[in-house]
């Protein structure tokens, strides 16, 4: 599945707009518990790219610093989660699919924290699923 060259997306307001310069991978659904409190959903769906692939083209992110190595960023204005930044995985960056303007383009490959899911939740039960991270 493709988008254009660099897909772009941004917040609800629309006051945030960035645009990806690489293809997109690693698309992740995330049940731990911290996406789901920030987001208000029982999962979250990310994508990982290099931080140097990922352009603000409009507005600025606001910071959440959520744990010793982790950081939100979202739209000050409406608050959308856009990204995470990890110290430990220095020079990438997590991008909430549901952000991106044609996020139907890019399913899923896996699940992460799968200890964490809610039990009845049922998702793509076919992807590999790991109990922390998959790297």
């Amino acid at each position: 599945m493709t988008d254009t060259a660099h897909p772009e997306g941004g917040c609800l307001c629309g006051a945030l707009r960035y645009r990806i310069t690489t293809p997109i991978k690693n698309v992740t659904h995330c049940h731990c518990t911290m996406c789901r409190r920030w987001s208000g959903a029982v999962a979250v769906t990310w994508f990982t790219v290099p931080l140097d692939c990922f352009e603000i083209v409009k507005g600025e992110l606001a910071t959440y610093r959520s744990s010793d190595h982790g950081e939100r960023r979202y739209c000050p204005k409406c608050a959308t989660q856009v990204a995470f930044w990890s110290s430990k995985r220095a020079g990438e960056v997590d991008i909430t699919l549901g952000t991106l303007d044609h996020p139907e383009n890019y399913p899923a490959d896996h699940h992460v924290f799968i200890g964490n899911a809610l039990p009845w939740l049922k998702l793509d039960a076919h992807l590999p699923s790991y109990k922390t991270t998959s790297s």
